[in-house]
């Protein structure tokens, strides 16, 4: 490896796009969170449902 290639490497964001999915009825959301925080877990209002529910992460979609 060339001493140029290790100068001109990309640093890792602190931030992952990550998607979360609603427990009962299966709706999405995309959400920002740290690279080193632990998965999401958040309450948020369900449209399907119409009412409040826990959303979990489900899988990282890319770094920002």
């Amino acid at each position: 490896m060339f001493l140029t290639n290790v100068l001109l490497k990309k640093a890792k964001s602190k931030h992952v796009l990550v998607i979360a999915e609603s427990i009962i009825s299966g709706h999405r959301l995309v959400r920002v969170r740290e690279r080193l925080a632990d998965k999401l877990e958040f309450i948020y209002f369900d449209p399907y449902i119409q009412q409040k529910t826990l959303y979990k992460e489900k899988k990282k979609l890319h770094s920002l």
